[in-house]
């Protein structure tokens, strides 16, 4: 079981293929808030639905400072079809290994209809611009989580 990140922590840096197969680095974003979203599968009702969220509010966001990343388990080619089947406008990354996603307290353990099962934990980790964790939220739900991110972000 992985541990989770606490305010105040340092992010775990990460470099990992966008959709495209481009890489992608926390380290990228260097001076800007980040905002990084941890989701099961690319193509599954509740990710879609979170993911569109994210897009919906992509502007509202970007000029509060913040960027957008969400990471999953899938292979590039998987972002991509997400991606364009959607309309997506977050940036995608894939952690197949799963390296990023256990250093961000992100996969363990959980409850899946009533059964313990080993996977993603819907998560959201907001890194300052100094690289630093601002909030971790775990356990989080598809529905409505983008809109109380904004709340709780004041924005």
């Amino acid at each position: 079981m992985s541990e989770r990140l606490q305010p105040g922590d340092t992010a775990p840096a990460f470099t990992l293929p966008d959709a495209d197969g481009n890489e992608v680095s926390l380290a990228d974003h260097k001076g800007r808030k980040v905002i990084v979203y941890f989701y099961p599968a690319a193509l599954t009702p509740g990710c879609t639905k979170q993911a569109c969220d994210f897009t919906d509010n992509l502007d509202v966001l970007a000029a509060a400072g913040y960027d957008v990343i969400g990471v999953s388990p899938d292979k590039p080619e998987k972002l991509a079809k997400f991606r364009e089947k959607e309309n997506l406008k977050v940036t995608l990354v894939g952690d197949p290994s799963k390296e990023t996603l256990e250093a961000y307290g992100a996969f363990g353990e959980k409850k899946l209809y009533g059964k313990v099962v080993t996977g993603v934990i819907r998560s959201t980790v907001v890194v300052d611009e100094a690289g630093k964790v601002e909030h971790a939220f775990y356990n989080v739900k598809a529905t409505g989580h983008v809109a109380k991110i904004i709340r709780d972000l004041g924005i």
